[in-house]
């Protein structure tokens, strides 16, 4: 059919590999210009510099016509009835709430966060119909969008699943649906404005609602269809990359109707107040991402640093591939927990690929059955990684119809990791690796050299995780080994490891048989010995970086001069300090003579 492409033809917007911050659940849409700069500078300040900012719900102007009605039985949903009454900011965004000072609204803000608080990446929110419930029919400078008010229509399979106040307030209430042959201008006029403050894309949410609207206009493939082609060329348009985020997208027909957008949120909101929601939240977006991954890179949503919680969700970002954004208050901050996720130069070491279960849990239930321990995989250039994770206790009540904790006391779990979890890594390894691996266990700081075929168990309680850095073994010699672990202190470890280049001794020629060294000497050399290879890596970051060889180095160098470094001997583990760069995405020259 053509009306969609993999993610692999898809361009991925810059922001994915730099830290940012959300204002959603930090100010809800109480958001105001004021509370954006405090956002940035709190984080900033605390050495956790946002690069990428999202202004979510709460910029845009809107209205509502709806009145109490005691005979109205969703008044605790009336408030998504409210409809967008302009494309530019509302009062809350302007100097004195003067709408006329333009310079000192929208395009103030984002000049400022850029210019003064260093921010690279600035996108909006809006709803793929404008506002939650539209926009205002025939409402001051809107009436050539040819807006109607349309009702939803939901199927049977959905209300007896998930009744949703935003869907019943609609149904009463009606959405301002932009005329489809007229959403084009709208979508244009709107990110021509915002693209004219220093706007660099869009977060689009309430997408599904649009397929309940397509009567009257040829069903809602073709309204679906239309929608989608209008936002996305308007994208394309007005701003520099492939800059959407798709939100609240699910519905068939949108997915299948997105060529270019390539970053799409894969699940519910996270819910930081709702304690049945997390374990759950890490479940759905995995097992999701089978799906979705093939055609987009999932998004993992926002979290807090300062929760109980927060640990738990950020070592599954870190393993996600995903955007990794923060939604805290301004001053609640766990910068210790930030620090594992953030580079002083405020950009992430983001895995490669969408973040996935391991086969052997494609067909188990992490958060319900009881058993099993949910395990997510994924790469970095020169490693994998396989993250463990307790799901279990919640999940999704057919009865209630919400999330809810059916096991307020789930027992402790046991799995096993081994290499082959990482679907790909004989690719990532090459021809001649034969099965060993070196596994950098996170949170204890274990170091195992683990044979081909073995595996390790892991144990854990709810809502405890560990994560497994899988390199793989490569030899110089047969009794020369090594493999670049990572930097050490952060969660996504491996992702440091930028290029790797063995440089042999003019005298010294590996021994091979078969692809495989026929035995490997597991004596120590002397360290009087003469240089055998010279391992030449590049390196993002600062911080603990360690390698595993199977001798006592020589000599390290970073950034041309040498430095000292630590050996253990037991574990084959050397460590050295990797300083701060002075450029941002600096890639430190680091050679280790062996």
């Amino acid at each position: 059919m053509q009306t969609f492409h993999h993610r692999e033809r898809k361009k991925l917007p810059s922001f994915l590999d730099w830290f940012g911050w959300c204002t959603w659940d930090a100010f809800y849409t109480d958001v105001t210009a004021e509370g954006v700069e405090e956002g940035i500078k709190s984080l900033s300040e605390g050495g956790a510099p946002p690069r990428f900012l999202i202004i979510d719900d709460g910029w845009q102007q809107i209205g509502s016509e709806v009145k109490e009605d005691p005979n109205c039985v969703v008044q605790e949903g009336a408030q998504f009835a409210n409809r967008l009454i302009g494309i530019k900011e509302n009062s809350k965004f302007q100097k004195d709430g003067r709408n006329n000072e333009q310079e000192l609204g929208l395009k103030h803000v984002v000049e400022h966060a850029k210019k003064r608080q260093n921010v690279k990446y600035v996108y909006v929110w809006h709803a793929l119909a404008g506002y939650w419930g539209g926009v205002q029919p025939a409402g001051p400078g809107m009436e050539h969008y040819d807006t109607a008010l349309a009702y939803p229509v939901q199927s049977p399979g959905v209300l007896s699943n998930q009744p949703d106040i935003v869907m019943d307030s609609l149904a009463v209430h009606g959405l301002g649906l932009v005329n489809p042959k007229k959403v084009f201008n709208f979508y244009n006029e709107l990110h021509a404005y915002l693209a004219s403050c220093g706007v660099d894309g869009v977060k689009v949410d309430v997408q599904s609602i649009i397929e309940t609207l397509g009567a009257g206009h040829g069903g809602r493939v073709s309204l679906t269809r239309s929608y989608h082609q209008a936002l996305e060329a308007s994208i394309g348009r007005n701003f520099l990359e492939n800059a959407c985020i798709a939100c609240m997208c699910h519905n068939t027909d949108g997915i299948y109707s997105a060529k270019q957008t390539a970053v799409v949120r894969a699940s519910d909101d996270y819910y930081p107040r709702d304690p049945a929601s997390h374990t759950i939240h890490i479940s759905s977006v995995a097992y999701n991402s089978i799906f979705l991954g093939e055609f987009m890179q999932p998004d993992w949503d926002m979290f807090h640093s300062l929760h109980p919680t927060a640990e738990y969700h950020a070592a599954a970002r870190a393993i996600g591939g995903c955007a990794i954004y923060v939604s805290d208050k301004p001053g609640n901050h766990n910068f210790e927990l930030l620090k594992k996720l953030v580079l002083p130069d405020g950009s992430v070491l983001r895995a490669q690929l969408p973040g996935r279960p391991t086969i052997d849990c494609l067909f188990a239930d992490p958060a319900r059955d009881g058993v099993s321990l949910l395990k997510i995989w994924n790469t970095n250039k020169f490693s994998g990684v396989v993250g463990a994770f307790n799901c279990q206790g919640a999940g999704w009540c057919k009865v209630a119809k919400k999330t809810r904790i059916h096991d307020v006391s789930p027992g402790t779990l046991t799995s096993s990791v081994q290499a082959s979890d990482v679907n790909i890594i004989a690719e990532i390894a090459g021809p001649d690796w034969t099965g060993d691996t070196i596994v950098y266990a996170y949170r204890s700081g274990e170091i195992v050299r683990l044979p081909k075929g073995a595996s390790l168990p892991v144990t854990l309680k709810v809502l405890e995780y560990e994560l497994f850095h899988i390199c793989p073994i490569k030899y110089i010699t047969a009794n020369i080994s090594f493999a670049p672990i990572g930097l050490l202190d952060m969660l996504n470890s491996g992702g440091a490891v930028e290029q790797i280049e063995v440089q042999l001794d003019s005298k010294e020629k590996a021994e091979h048989f078969d692809g495989e060294f026929a035995f490997e000497y597991c004596g120590s050399l002397s360290d009087n010995r003469s240089p055998t290879a010279t391992i030449a890596l590049k390196v993002r970051g600062c911080g603990r970086f360690g390698i595993y060889c199977s001798q006592r180095p020589l000599k390290c160098t970073v950034g041309n001069a040498e430095t000292e470094f630590n050996y253990e001997a037991t574990t084959g583990l050397m460590t050295l300090a990797i300083p701060v760069p002075e450029e941002e995405m600096y890639k430190w020259p680091v050679e280790v003579q062996v």
